[in-house]
């Protein structure tokens, strides 16, 4: 259960390395930007697939449908239900309309 443990009781465990992921996802009433911590050589719908069912967040911006920001926070826990959709900031392609 634990890695090791000194002779006076304090418990170590093993450190698990993420990689932060900067994304973008829609529930049913906001837009989150904000970051989700993917562990090294693991996808992003890896986390996402995960049974538990919140998603954590840090850096969080939440805005309405329409862009105005609402709140920001460090971190926040999501229900994976609400989710309509995700995607990493990275894959964000602003498409110019012609008039």
């Amino acid at each position: 259960m634990y890695d090791s443990m000194e002779q006076k009781g304090k418990i170590f465990t093993n450190v698990v390395t993420k990689n932060p992921v900067e994304i973008i996802l829609q529930t049913d009433c906001n837009i989150i930007q904000g970051k989700i911590h993917v562990r090294i050589n693991q996808r992003l719908k890896d986390e996402l697939d995960n049974n538990s069912s919140f998603l954590a967040i840090t850096d969080a911006t939440i805005s309405t449908l329409d862009g105005k920001i609402l709140y920001q926070s460090r971190f926040i826990a999501v229900n994976r239900s609400h989710i309509a959709w995700l995607f990493p900031q990275a894959e964000l392609v602003r498409i110019e309309n012609e008039s």
